[in-house]
């Protein structure tokens, strides 16, 4: 009782203390966090009430005292509902609601205006927010990994269940591509997987796989030495979509082939043995062009034999030779061992790329770079190696079905 009777004291003192009010006096200012406005405005005190205190700052000396004073008043403020309750207020209420007043009432000071009444405030007692729950990632890896897992065991491959499985592997194999390709060309090489995928499933898939890693291992061998004599593949070896696309149309062409059942189940196999016999070119021609620029000690022109520097267009070597044979038929056993071609077609398939790339190395040396032929480049010649090198292994092996 005696700290209620003492609060009505400090209320009844407030005004001309000038806690409450500005009065006319320039120098009688108060820290209330809204902006002051001429002599006789009222001061809004939703900051104070927030902040506990009503700071006086023409009395910096004696803090404590001040410190009590205010809080009284803010306590009394509550009371009579003159201005909202924030919640953490609230506390102070119920000390002096006996003694004090309930109802709304207009406060006034000499020479201001009157505070705008206010009804009945309402207590916000909000409860804490519910701890969100944090997404469970286990879960989501678990069904990830059976999405991937059944996409990748579908049989017979569907578009999506290709799509998912090339992305999930171009992902894990991105420090790899991005050796090899460039951004443009890593694009024009997730296609190519997705149609391989589609047509020949998984085996196809790791054929393509396989030429892409040797083909960029021999692209990097003393790639110092081939950029100082102006020989090297551009971008550092990075190869772009022109040249994913000429080494990889005549296979994506047997790919669409086999995936619409052209020409029924009698043709199935020719579109497969096209497929590999078409990058078996493809990775004899890049074994025979890097190695003979790397380590060629004599380069001849095929048409004439005659001596000429490494990087010459239709220029053969013997280091270049042999390395394109054996790559020709590594990519072919790969073939064999995925179960894409047999025995004889291994044949096939390394026969029809020698004879499709010493077709190359004579558009190389008669056409390519001269006079009226200027839109002849290297992307062109590919295509029209590597188509050489499926076809002819397809009518061989038509051939050898006839008799």
């Amino acid at each position: 009782m005696k700290e209620q009777a003492a609060a009505v004291k400090v209320w009844n003192g407030a005004h001309w203390r000038g806690l409450l009010y500005r009065d006319q006096t320039p120098n009688w200012r108060h820290t209330l966090g809204t902006p002051q406005t001429q002599s006789g405005d009222v001061f809004h005190l939703p900051r104070a009430i927030r902040e506990g205190v009503l700071r006086d700052q023409h009395r910096p000396g004696d803090w404590a005292a001040e410190e009590a004073r205010n809080v009284w008043i803010l306590a009394r403020l509550v009371t009579v509902r003159a201005i909202p309750v924030p919640t953490m207020a609230c506390g102070l209420q119920p000390l002096l609601h006996a003694a004090l007043p309930s109802r709304s009432s207009f406060l006034l000071a000499p020479g201001t205006l009157p505070l705008v009444p206010r009804g009945p405030t309402v207590s916000r007692h909000l409860s804490p927010p519910q701890p969100r729950a944090l997404p469970d990632t286990a879960a989501a890896a678990a069904g990830l990994r059976d999405v991937l897992a059944d996409a990748f065991l579908a049989y017979p491959p569907t578009w999506t269940s290709a799509a998912a499985t090339n992305l999930a592997i171009f992902v894990a194999g991105s420090p790899l591509l991005l050796s090899g390709l460039s951004a443009s060309g890593i694009a024009a090489a997730y296609i190519l997987g997705t149609l391989t995928w589609r047509a020949f499933g998984s085996r196809g898939y790791l054929l393509v796989a396989a030429y892409f890693v040797v083909g960029t291992a021999v692209t990097k061998l003393k790639i110092k030495q081939k950029e100082a004599l102006g020989v090297a593949e551009k971008r550092g070896g990075r190869r772009g979509p022109g040249s994913v696309i000429g080494s990889s149309a005549a296979g994506c062409v047997c790919a669409l082939l086999s995936i619409y059942n052209v020409g029924g189940g009698a043709f199935a196999e020719l579109w497969r043995l096209g497929f590999v016999a078409s990058f078996c070119t493809k990775l004899g021609d890049t074994a025979s062009s890097e190695i003979g620029k790397a380590y060629g000690r004599t380069t001849y022109l095929v048409t004439t034999f005659k001596i000429v520097p490494r990087g010459t267009e239709g220029a053969v070597s013997v280091e270049g030779t042999l390395a394109g044979i054996v790559a020709a038929m590594f990519l072919a056993g790969v073939g064999y061992s995925m179960g894409q071609v047999n025995v004889p077609q291994v044949v096939l398939c390394v026969l029809a790329s020698q004879i499709a790339n010493f077709g190359e190395s004579l558009i190389g040396a008669t056409l390519q770079d001269k006079e009226g032929f200027e839109w002849m480049n290297n992307d062109v010649v590919n295509v029209l190696n590597i188509s050489a090198g499926g076809i002819l292994a397809v009518l061989m092996q038509w051939l050898l079905w006839r008799s």
